[in-house]
């Protein structure tokens, strides 16, 4: 990953999307928000770490202060932080972003973890489910800087 696009900071990030990691680390950094960790999880059925387990460290993680969660369709791992947020009443403000709006069901994006069955696993889905939480969702990746100013001004660096 380009490292010039990542800056310290308190924002932890956990993604399913490899260029989403950075594309979204680099709108962070040019508001003056930057990053305390950036995980890239993938987007396979089977990953090494999933949404809930990094959620569990950023909450644990003092130099955390705020999470960005970027997911995508297919499969159930935004819903399953979302529960695990709601469940939890999750203690960090946290904003997301879900790629693949305009995908069409069935269709596979990219590996084997992005497919949608039926309106399971679906960007709109996970959204909401998101919303329903009090997770703010952006609609654009660019948007994410904004929505985490308005839950916690003090990630700006000035």
């Amino acid at each position: 990953m380009p490292g010039d696009v990542f800056s310290p900071g308190g924002v932890g990030v956990a993604s399913r999307s490899g260029t989403l990691t950075y594309e979204i680390a680099m709108y962070l950094t040019h508001a003056g928000i930057g990053q305390s960790t950036c995980l890239g999880i993938g987007g396979d059925p089977v990953t090494g770490l999933n949404f809930v387990d990094v959620l569990k460290m950023f909450r644990d993680d003092k130099s955390t202060d705020a999470v960005v969660l970027i997911g995508e369709i297919g499969g159930s791992a935004e819903e399953d932080a979302a529960d695990f947020i709601q469940d939890t009443k999750y203690p960090k403000p946290v904003a997301a972003y879900v790629a693949g709006r305009a995908a069409p069901p069935g269709k596979r994006m990219g590996h084997a973890g992005a497919i949608i069955t039926g309106t399971e696993g679906t960007a709109d889905a996970k959204m909401k489910r998101f919303s329903e939480v009090g997770v703010r969702v952006a609609e654009v990746p660019s948007e994410l800087p904004r929505l985490l100013q308005q839950q916690k001004p003090a990630l700006v660096q000035h």
